[in-house]
């Protein structure tokens, strides 16, 4: 159990971390800390979002138009925190 305990620990510790990431660079682009147009900042923005973009996409269709605010990141958040700390160790009988 433990040989697919450790791999699914690790994929969605990875995917905390670029959500994280994604989110704090959005913030620092839209109030023009970092800029696109620097070509190290955009290859890292645009791999992220062709990263979690998969992710994001279902959610987004799921949730309500909210204008400018993206709430996908948010709930992606959550449901990583989710599988992490309640589902996977329920599952494999860690708890």
């Amino acid at each position: 159990m433990m040989a697919i305990y450790g791999p699914l620990q690790l994929i969605l510790s990875v995917a905390y971390f670029f959500v994280i990431v994604h989110v704090i660079m959005s913030w620092l682009i839209n109030f023009q800390i970092l800029n696109l147009h620097q070509q190290v900042v955009a290859q890292i923005w645009y791999g992220l979002n062709r990263v979690l973009e998969p992710i994001y996409a279902p959610i987004r269709r799921i949730l309500p138009d909210t204008g400018g605010l993206d709430l996908a990141p948010l709930v992606a958040f959550l449901i990583i925190i989710s599988l992490q700390n309640y589902i996977l160790p329920t599952i494999f009988g860690f708890m």
